[in-house]
């Protein structure tokens, strides 16, 4: 019989953490807002297909029947920022999509779209797992028991320092 399991990330250096989503603002205009949610799953499954593009890890969540999102673990800023410029990948279609039609007066706000992108250095961040298999960050850069970090979060922080 095995006891409780505590693993913290086995993350070094900076972390890259991008929360990508959108949210339905009216239920009826299915057809804005499905093109959104089906470009957000295509996007993933090009970014499983090449993971030399640098993502890591990714999950989608939802926050309430309105709003998905994706929260990704990314290798660097720099593959981050790559993969948003890079003219052949589906990022770059979807985006000059929206520019047309935002330029075209053809928005009409059925669907918000929205993306929040972190660096943080080493040192800044901490993580802890109960009973979990590998997620987040320790999906994204493997996990260890959190004895070999220190059992307090102000030494697993001192350990990343």
């Amino acid at each position: 019989m095995s006891g409780a399991s505590r693993t913290t990330a086995d993350a070094q250096g900076d972390v890259v953490v991008l929360l990508i989503g959108m949210r339905v603002n009216h239920f009826w205009a299915v057809h804005q807002w499905v093109p959104v949610m089906s470009a957000m799953f295509r996007m993933l499954a090009e970014l499983k297909r090449e993971p030399e593009r640098g993502l890591l890890w990714r999950v989608l969540l939802t926050a309430s029947p309105r709003t998905y999102y994706v929260v990704q673990d990314w290798e660097s800023k720099e593959k981050l920022y790559a993969y948003a410029s890079a003219t052949d990948a589906f990022h770059h279609t979807a985006w000059a999509k929206i520019n047309r039609l935002e330029k075209g007066g053809k928005v009409r706000g059925h669907v918000g779209i929205w993306h929040e992108a972190y660096v943080v250095p080493q040192g800044a961040y901490e993580a802890v797992y109960g009973d979990m298999p590998a997620f987040g960050l320790a999906a994204a850069h493997g996990q260890v028991p959190l004895a070999a970090r220190g059992r307090f979060a102000k030494d697993r922080f001192a350990w990343r320092a």
